[in-house]
C-alpha cells in the first residue's frame, strides 16, 4: 500500500491552459533516429464549478502532444470537444461517467434503458484505427482527432456497450477489441474494426478493460467482480459502483478463436482482479498471459479523487504470469515483487508472442514514482526514479536485434519546479538520456502512443 504525497497532489489539480510551445528547453541529448510524436490522453479538469468529480478516472480529456524532430521537442495540448465537454459547461457531468453520475429524474432513468446516453470522455488511452487517430474510454465511443493540431474531428460509434474498448489491439493492419454489450441479452463481443466477428452471452457480464491475444486467439479475463445489467440504468448510482465481488466463482479464462470469432474454450483459475494484460503467446498447447495482479477490486474505490487528494493509501497490482495448461489446470506465478503498473513491451515485435521484458510504472514511497524493467526469462527487476513518472512507452531502434535496444518515454512530474517533463530513458539500462520541460504540470494521466515520423 502506497500513498500520495503532498508534493505529487498537483498532478490532481485542474489544468485549464491549452498552448503550444515551439521548442521545449532540452536537457541531454536525443538519440538521432528518434522521430515522430508521443499522443498521449488524459483526465485534465476534475473541478468541474458546481460538481467536483468522483475519481480520478472522470476528469475531462486533454490531449498531449510531444514531437521530437531534428533534436529538438515541441508540445501541445488541447481538451477533446466532445459532448461531455460542452455538458460540463453548467459545471456539473452532462453524461455517466465511470464513478460519477448526473442527477436524473425517475423518468430519465426509465428512458436510459432505450438511450443509454454513453459519455464520449475519451480520457484513457489513444489508437490509431481504419486509417485514423482516436481517443478511446470504455464507451463505445471513438473520438478520432487529427494528430497535429490535436483538433477534435468528429465521433465513431463502435458496436459494443462498455468495457475493454479503450485497449485494442493491432495486428496486420486491423485493430481487435473487446467489449461488453449490457442491453437486451448480455454478450460478451468481440470485435474487429467496427464489426462484431463473435459474441457469448453472459449472464453477469464482469468488468472488462483489457484483454490478451495471441497469434490466434483472443482471451478475455473475467474476473469475478461482476454485475447485473439491468440494475444499472433504474438507480442513481455511477456506473461502477453496480459491480459486485464474488471471490468464490473464482476468475474464468473465455478463449476466442480470433478468425472466426468462435467461443473455443474456458479455463477456471483463483480469484484476482486485472485492469492490464502485458503480453500472451501460445506455447505448444498452452496459453501464457502476463498481467498486473491485484487480489481484489480495491484499487477501483482506492483511486477515487477525495482518496487520492487526502494521500490515502491504495493497492499495488504484481506482475504474474498465467498459465492454461491443455489438460484445464491454471497456474499462477509471480514474475518480480516489485510493484507496476501500466504496463509495455516492445509491442511492434513480441505482441501475441514470446517476450523477454515488460516495463511499467511502479511505486517505492508514495503514488507513482518509479520505472520498473522486469526481464521475466529472469526475474532481474531494473528501476529508476525521479518525480513522478507515467507510463513508460516504448519506441525501438530501427533495425534493432535486441529486444530492448531502444527508449522509453515517459512524463513526468517535477515537484521541485511544478510542472512535468518528457523523460527519455535507455530501455536496456534506464539510464536518463534526455529530458524536454514543458512550463505547466501535466495532470496523471494514463496511456499514450508513438507516432513514427
Amino acid at each position: 500500500m502506497v500513498s500520495l504525497a503532498t508534493d505529487a497532489t498537483l498532478g490532481l489539480t485542474n489544468l485549464d491552459d491549452e498552448i503550444t510551445v515551439d521548442e521545449l528547453e532540452l536537457e541531454g541529448e536525443l538519440p538521432p533516429w528518434l522521430a515522430g510524436s508521443l499522443l498521449r490522453t488524459g483526465p485534465a479538469r476534475w473541478d468541474l464549478g458546481k460538481q467536483t468529480v468522483n475519481h480520478w478516472f472522470d476528469g475531462l480529456a486533454m490531449l498531449h502532444r510531444f514531437t521530437i524532430d531534428g533534436g529538438s521537442v515541441s508540445y501541445a495540448n488541447r481538451f477533446l470537444r466532445t459532448k461531455a465537454f460542452a455538458g460540463a459547461k453548467d459545471g456539473r457531468v452532462g453524461y455517466r461517467e465511470f464513478a460519477t453520475d448526473p442527477c436524473r429524474s425517475a423518468f430519465q432513468r426509465v428512458a436510459s434503458l432505450f438511450d443509454p446516453g454513453f459519455t464520449d470522455n475519451a480520457n484513457v488511452n489513444v489508437a490509431r484505427i481504419m486509417g485514423k487517430w482516436v481517443a478511446l474510454t470504455e464507451t463505445p465511443m471513438a473520438v478520432t482527432f487529427d494528430p497535429e493540431t490535436l483538433e477534435t474531428l468528429g465521433v465513431t460509434k463502435i458496436p459494443a456497450t462498455t468495457g475493454g474498448l479503450a485497449h485494442p489491439h493491432g495486428d496486420n493492419g486491423k485493430a481487435l477489441s473487446m467489449g461488453v454489450h449490457m442491453t437486451g441479452r448480455p454478450a460478451y463481443r468481440l470485435i474487429e474494426d467496427d464489426r462484431v466477428v463473435g459474441k457469448l452471452p453472459v449472464r453477469r457480464p464482469a468488468y472488462v478493460h483489457s484483454f490478451a491475444m495471441t497469434e490466434r486467439f483472443a482471451v478475455l479475463i473475467e474476473h469475478p467482480y461482476t454485475v447485473n445489467p439491468i440494475t444499472i440504468p433504474l438507480s442513481n448510482k455511477p456506473f461502477i459502483e453496480h459491480f459486485e465481488w464474488h471471490p468464490e466463482k473464482g476468475t474464468r479464462f473465455v478463449v476466442f478463436d480470433r478468425r472466426s470469432g468462435r467461443h473455443v474454450a474456458d479455463w477456471h483459475g483463483p480469484a484476482f482482479f486485472v485492469f492490464h494484460t502485458a503480453n500472451a503467446y501460445e506455447e505448444g498447447d498452452d496459453i501464457v498471459i502476463d498481467l498486473c495482479a491485484y487480489d481484489d477490486p480495491g484499487i477501483v474505490q482506492a483511486l477515487g479523487l477525495q482518496r487520492l487528494r487526502a494521500g490515502e493509501p491504495i493497492p499495488w497490482a504484481r506482475l504474474e504470469r498465467f498459465r492454461l495448461r491443455a489438460g484445464g489446470a491454471v497456474e499462477r506465478t509471480r514474475l518480480s515483487d516489485e510493484p507496476l503498473e501500466l504496463p509495455r513491451i516492445d509491442y511492434g515485435r513480441v505482441n501475441g508472442r514470446p517476450h523477454r521484458y515488460v516495463w511499467g510504472a511502479g511505486a517505492h514511497s508514495d503514488f507513482v514514482d518509479t520505472i520498473v524493467k522486469v526481464d521475466v526469462t529472469t526475474g532481474e527487476t531494473t528501476t529508476w526514479r525521479d518525480g513522478y513518472p507515467g507510463e513508460p512507452v516504448f519506441v525501438g531502434r530501427p533495425g534493432r536485434e535486441e529486444e530492448d535496444d531502444g527508449v522509453l518515454l515517459t512524463v513526468v512530474l517535477e515537484p521541485e519546479r511544478a510542472a512535468s517533463s518528457m523523460v527519455v530513458l535507455d530501455a536496456a539500462t534506464l539510464t536518463e538520456l534526455a529530458r524536454a520541460r514543458v512550463p505547466h504540470h501535466i495532470p496523471f494521466g494514463f496511456h499514450g502512443q508513438f507516432s513514427r515520423a
